[in-house]
């Protein structure tokens, strides 16, 4: 069975993240969505909630588990039998920092990354560009799944 991981902190999970996701689960039998765990900082969502939208938004890939994860990658693709990485690059400002990831990783444990160019519709997309455009009443339903559009509605709701 061919494995892969897709990982991230998907806070929110994004029509650029669900794109990589959803070619990945094409390459893949197996397809480990992994929601990292970061005690530092403080998200909009907590992993529980990002755990259960990627959940409801990769449903009908019918191969894609969602799992969170804390401390190295390898260690999460170690324990999974996890030969692969695949990470979604948004410009040539992104290769950069993920080449030196994905060197690192494979030194630490052999695991390969496999990058895929983003689709250009989502070429400027993060998941902080989201929140802020949200977090001022902007329109972000074209860039996010319609479950995520809901609940960043409700959590920015003005009281």
């Amino acid at each position: 069975m061919r494995r892969a991981v897709c990982p991230g902190s998907f806070d929110p999970v994004t029509n650029g993240h669900l794109d990589i996701i959803a070619r990945a689960s094409k390459l893949y039998d197996s397809v480990y969505v992994a929601v990292m765990i970061n005690k530092s900082k403080q998200g909009l969502f907590s992993v529980e909630e990002r755990i259960d939208l990627i959940h409801e938004v990769t449903a009908a890939f019918g191969n894609v588990r969602v799992e969170a994860f804390h401390g190295l990658l390898v260690d999460f693709c170690k324990d999974r039998d996890i030969p692969a990485i695949v990470k979604g690059l948004r410009a040539v400002s992104d290769f950069d920092y993920e080449l030196q990831m994905a060197q690192m990783n494979n030194g630490l444990s052999g695991v390969e990354t496999l990058f895929v160019p983003t689709n250009p519709t989502y070429s400027f997309l993060s998941s902080s560009l989201v929140k802020e455009v949200a977090t001022w009443g902007g329109d972000v339903s074209h860039l996010v799944p319609e479950p995520v559009q809901r609940a960043l509605a409700t959590r920015l709701a003005k009281p």
